[in-house]
């Protein structure tokens, strides 16, 4: 049976295949250049969890196997989809005619990154070859300057590969990576909600001076903060509405509710959507999902159950938020209930006609969101729009 059909009626199996064994289900289970089985492997790569990558990333680098190099190349390249570069496949092979890159990587701020992987630096890598590859396709107009290479290696120890880098004339343009510390950075941005902390991980991955150390301390510093904010503005949030502060994290002390649980929770509602849209979701950032192709969208916020207050659950919805969706074919905001086998798939037309009805809070940094508050009625749970009566929400419920 081909991968992908497969994958879609037996995720479960797909998941607990080795990528050996993943391969072997691709198209003709031969991997080679413009093959049925590369296409299917990269289509499967673009579905897959970050947490499947990083195992298929480690049996690469742990247990040779025929071609493992070329897969490691596939993974390491959907790596740089998921910090939201938009990439060009590289060859595995290079031919005559052809520019041997591994990979480009088109980032939203208009620099071009090309990846050369690598499985170990045990062998020279002979920087000329790989800034030539650059040259010639600025040469040939298929990408614009700003450019650089980054080498990304699946070891850690590349201490010689370094010293090689600088004291190479192409020190200025050539960065190195570990899989490992790549791993790092796309966990950190899905874990985030700020799109300014994918722009700072992004810079990390250019070459940067640091005889002034300005930039690096900006991208530490942007990072911890969304971080932070994370915590502080669902401690917010909460106190707003008059609930019990126990349900959330501040630096006061206050305690999370359980994160495996509320993880647990998201993935149900992100895996009964994807069966509703009828497309894998993928992890963009803390509450954002979309599928590979960028035209299914979701935004997704959690509550439990208040026994105390006017609600009965209570979310935020940001204008962030609002222009992912926004930028998509189908769109929806997902209310997750903890205490409910159930959520609530508002699609995204129907939510912007409420907003003008909702509530809002505008912080002292001028941010401005709104303020969602569902409520158990007679005819079942309802979105509340102040001064404008209900929206049931029976008709978008969502069983999980």
């Amino acid at each position: 049976m081909p991968l992908l059909a497969f994958w879609a009626s037996n995720p479960k199996e797909v998941t607990q295949s080795t990528i050996e064994q993943i391969v072997a289900m691709a198209g003709d289970g031969v991997l080679k250049d413009n093959g049925p089985c590369s296409a299917e492997l990269r289509e499967y790569l673009k579905q897959a969890d970050s947490a499947q990558l990083e195992k298929y990333v480690e049996h690469c680098l742990s247990c040779s196997f025929p071609k493992s190099g070329l897969v490691f190349q596939d993974l390491v390249n959907e790596l740089g989809r998921r910090l939201d570069y938009k990439v060009t496949n590289g060859r595995y092979q290079g031919t005559q005619n052809s520019i041997g890159f591994d990979g480009i990587w088109f980032s939203p701020e208009g620099h071009t990154v090309i990846a050369e992987v690598k499985t170990t630096d045990a062998y020279t890598v002979k920087l000329e070859t790989i800034a030539t590859y650059r040259q010639k396709l600025l040469d040939g107009k298929e990408i614009a300057q700003p450019s650089s290479v980054l080498i990304i290696v699946g070891r850690q120890d590349t201490g010689e590969l370094e010293a090689q880098i600088r004291g190479s004339r192409h020190a200025w343009d050539i960065r190195l990576i570990s899989a490992d510390a790549l791993f790092k950075l796309v966990k950190l941005k899905e874990n985030s909600e700020d799109p300014e902390t994918g722009l700072k991980i992004r810079s990390l991955l250019t070459p940067m001076e640091f005889t002034r150390l300005d930039g690096l301390v900006d991208v530490m510093f942007t990072t911890a903060t969304d971080v932070e904010t994370g915590i502080v503005e669902a401690a917010i949030e909460k106190i707003e509405a008059g609930t019990d502060p126990s349900a959330v994290a501040a630096p006061s002390g206050w305690q999370f509710t359980d994160a495996a649980v509320l993880d647990k929770k998201r993935n149900d509602i992100i895996d009964a959507m994807s069966r509703k849209v009828g497309s894998k979701l993928i992890k963009k950032s803390r509450a954002l999902y979309w599928d590979s192709s960028h035209e299914k969208r979701v935004a997704c916020s959690i509550s439990k159950k208040y026994t105390r207050g006017s609600y009965s659950y209570w979310y935020a919805y940001h204008p962030k938020w609002d222009t992912f969706l926004g930028e998509a074919d189908a769109a929806y905001f997902v209310l997750g209930c903890m205490d409910l086998p159930a959520a609530f798939a508002i699609p995204l037309d129907v939510m912007r006609r409420q907003l003008d009805t909702l509530n809002t809070t505008t912080t002292d940094k001028n941010y401005t969101y709104w303020h969602v508050h569902l409520i158990d009625s007679p005819q079942g749970i309802a979105l509340v729009l102040p001064n404008a009566g209900q929206l049931l929400l029976e008709k978008y419920r969502l069983p999980l």
